[in-house]
C-alpha cells in the first residue's frame, strides 16, 4: 500500500463519479495513479464482446495496467470503471519516472504492489483454464458469505468470465440443491459451506 499523503507535493488529486470510464482501450496514460478513495474494476472484453473483471484498485492501490502504459508509453488494452466516488492522486509521467528512479522506497512499493497484481492475474488466467465454470462460481459465491447478493447474473458472469446463459443455468442447479435462492437482479446465499465443498470438487 502506497501512503499517497506522502507524495501529495507530486502531484494533483482527481475526481470521478460512480460509474463513470475511467479508461478504456486505446486512451494514452499520462500518469501514475494511487487510488485515494473509493475503488476501480478494470476488465477486459475480447471480440465477441464477452467481459471479465480483470482486479479491482482499493485505497493506496495504483492500477498496474496504468503503471505500464506509463512505463512502455503504450495505449490501455481494458476498461476501467468508478465504483464510488473515486479520488486519486495523479503524479505525471516525467516525475513518477523520477521517483522511481530517486525514491529506493517508492520504487519498492511500486513494484511490490506491481508483482502482487501480477500473481492475482496468473491466478485468473489459471482458474479460467483448469477449472469447470460451476467450480469457480461456487468458489466466488462462497467467498461471498451467506446473505444477500444485489448482482444482475451478467455482473456475475463478468466476475467470472463466463457467459451469462451459463451463470443462469448453474444458478438455476444451485438453487435446486438448495444453497441459494435466485430473484430478480439479486439472490440469497444461503449455504456457503456448501458451496465452498463444491468449488473444491474435481472436475469431471
Amino acid at each position: 500500500m502506497i501512503d499517497a499523503a506522502r507524495y501529495a507535493d507530486q502531484g494533483s488529486v482527481i475526481n470521478a463519479p460512480d460509474g463513470a470510464c475511467l479508461f478504456q482501450p486505446g486512451d494514452q496514460s499520462s500518469a501514475f495513479l494511487i487510488v485515494t478513495k473509493g475503488h476501480v474494476r478494470v476488465e477486459q472484453t475480447n471480440a465477441e464482446g464477452r467481459t471479465m473483471v480483470l482486479y479491482r484498485v482499493h485505497e493506496g492501490e495504483s492500477c498496474v495496467m496504468t503503471t505500464s502504459c506509463v512505463l512502455g508509453a503504450r495505449p490501455y488494452s481494458g476498461y476501467g470503471y468508478a465504483e464510488g466516488a473515486v479520488e486519486a492522486l495523479a503524479i505525471g509521467a516525467e516525475r513518477f519516472k523520477r521517483l522511481l528512479a530517486e525514491d529506493g522506497a517508492f520504487r519498492d512499493l511500486v513494484f511490490e504492489g506491481f508483482t502482487q497484481r501480477l500473481v492475482e492475474l496468473t491466478n485468473v488466467i489459471d482458474a479460467l483454464l483448469l477449472h469447470r465454470t460451476d467450480l469457480r462460481l461456487a468458489a466466488w459465491l462462497a467467498n461471498r458469505g451467506a446473505g444477500s447478493c444485489e448482482m444482475t447474473q451478467q455482473d456475475i458472469a463478468q466476475e467470472i468470465g463466463t457467459a451469462r446463459e451459463v451463470v443462469s443455468r448453474t444458478l438455476k442447479s444451485f438453487e435446486r440443491e438448495g444453497w441459494l435462492v435466485l430473484g430478480r437482479g439479486r439472490l440469497e446465499i444461503t449455504n456457503p459451506t456448501a458451496l465452498a465443498m463444491h468449488s473444491k470438487s474435481q472436475a469431471t
